[in-house]
């Protein structure tokens, strides 16, 4: 799933390659992809894109007369910029795997697509980002909250860290990948009971948040799209590692397995050597 680094990588190229350009037209190929209505998708025609911005996880491309294009990627929606597209013709509603297509008036311009059967990429045409559901739920910017503010959000709710880190509501930009590895720059277990932090663990895990996102984004900027995913790939030091050495300690990073979602960390440095209780694979056993 796209998180913080990567969304904002994309706002950056936007910035760069659609700010200033004029919308020929927005095609929706993917109808479930589009949760509002009004405005409809033809308000879009003509409008110029003046800015491109992030809320959390959503991308929010920006049309003059104050509308808003905003987007969440979801687990497996990406964002694909055209030089040119291979044909003028519109989209065909329910072909392959692009949801929406934004054509620019010199010929560019870019696809929103997802990978899978579980079709979650989600795209509003809103006069006010504050309207999308997912936008107005949001809490503080991970990035950008203070050492108090972070330590605040994170006693706000009762819970496993791993947990309460990637509630939207509690800070907005942390997903399940950013979560393993600022946990384990943290030496934090993710079942670590938020009620139970420390101050020095929650500073600690507030210099691990900002150090890992910063870097994250400071690796991803100015990367082309279509190499973000690589670029997040190779800056992962637990996460989808399971059975690899830690590059820390050399330990062999661990895995614990939920229903849809895993997590990775190593048990030498977060854990005091223990493992976790896989709990999947427990009720197996039983």
């Amino acid at each position: 799933m796209p998180e913080l680094p990567e969304v904002e990588a994309l706002t950056d190229y936007l910035r760069e390659r659609a700010v200033g350009r004029r919308v020929d037209r927005l095609e929706v190929a993917a109808i479930s992809a589009l949760k509002t209505y009004d405005p409809a998708p033809t308000a879009a025609a003509g409008r110029t894109v003046t800015d491109a911005r992030r809320h959390g996880k959503f991308l929010d491309v920006v049309l003059d007369g104050e509308l808003h294009l905003v987007v969440h990627l979801a687990r497996a929606g990406w964002l694909h910029y055209r030089e040119a597209f291979p044909s003028a013709a519109p989209l065909r509603p329910g072909k392959g795997p692009i949801a929406l297509r934004v054509r620019l008036d010199d010929g560019s311009g870019f696809d929103l697509t997802e990978a899978g059967t579980q079709k979650s990429l989600a795209v509003y045409l809103v006069t006010d980002p504050a309207a999308v559901p997912g936008v107005a739920r949001l809490g503080p910017d991970a990035l950008a909250a203070d050492a108090a503010t972070f330590a605040e959000r994170m006693r706000s709710r009762k819970g496993q860290v791993k947990g309460v880190l990637t509630d939207q509501t509690v800070l907005a930009g942390v997903g399940n990948a950013y979560s393993d590895e600022i946990l384990h720059a943290a030496k934090l277990s993710p079942f670590a009971l938020t009620n139970r932090l420390t101050d020095d663990q929650l500073a600690t895990l507030h210099a691990a948040t900002r150090e890992v996102l910063g870097d994250a984004v400071r690796r991803s900027v100015g990367q082309k799209a279509a190499e973000l995913k690589g670029e997040k790939r190779s800056g992962l030091k637990v996460h989808a590692r399971t059975g690899q050495p830690c590059p820390v300690c050399g330990e062999t990073v661990r895995e614990v397995s939920f229903a849809d979602s895993s997590l990775q960390y190593c048990a030498t440095c977060q854990t005091g050597g223990k493992p976790l209780a896989d709990r999947r694979l427990s009720r197996l056993v039983r």
